[in-house]
């Protein structure tokens, strides 16, 4: 067994953790090169402006795919967080620099539609060339009986609105829950207290 070293910083100058979707970032890197989808973004993917100076297509694809799998909020946030490790990180992707902000928001106005469905495609043939999955999906009940379950909008909440009994001797009838099921809630908003 090979014993990993430990390292203790003792100094007092600030030294900048790595990200925790590092490893994650890292992983899908891998799968992506295994499964030579990089090569073929490099390959097959056209864009009208095949340069943005020093950076290809690709460059601003390792941006975006590690943006989607950091969950950070926003793009600046990603940016902040990955400056420190943009090295390692550009270098799992088998990349040297990693575009500016600017260049990738240049990048992303310019993006055409041809280009995206080129992308699209390219990972739609790669999951299906796969077949990752047995079933389409869903559940099975008691009786082994298949369900296929679709969440239309996740972003919505959703409560059950069950019949009150209603009689003379009962208040009347109210929805605690009408302000959460109304179209449009999104949930409490952080900071903004809510009377109970």
């Amino acid at each position: 067994m090979i014993h990993s070293s430990v390292t203790i910083q003792i100094t007092p100058e600030s030294v900048p953790s790595p990200p925790f979707w590092l490893g994650e970032a890292a992983a899908f890197a891998q799968v992506l090169s295994y499964t030579d989808i990089l090569k073929a973004i490099q390959e097959q993917v056209r864009f009208a402006r095949a340069r943005f100076g020093q950076y290809d297509l690709i460059d601003f694809g390792v941006v975006l795919i590690g943006y989607a799998v950091s969950g950070e909020p926003t793009l600046q946030a990603f940016y902040e967080r990955l400056l420190p490790f943009a090295e390692p990180f550009m270098a799992l992707f088998g990349r040297h620099r990693l575009p500016h902000r600017s260049t990738l928001s240049r990048f992303l106005a310019a993006l055409d539609q041809a280009s995206v469905e080129a992308l699209r495609t390219l990972f739609q043939e790669d999951l299906l060339a796969r077949k990752p999955f047995a079933s389409p999906g869903g559940l099975f009940d008691r009786m082994e009986k298949p369900w296929l379950v679709v969440d239309v909008d996740g972003t919505r909440q959703a409560a059950r609105q069950r019949a009150l009994p209603q009689n003379e001797l009962l208040p009347p009838a109210h929805r605690r829950f009408d302000a959460v099921c109304a179209p449009g809630y999104l949930g409490r908003k952080r900071g903004v207290s809510t009377p109970v």
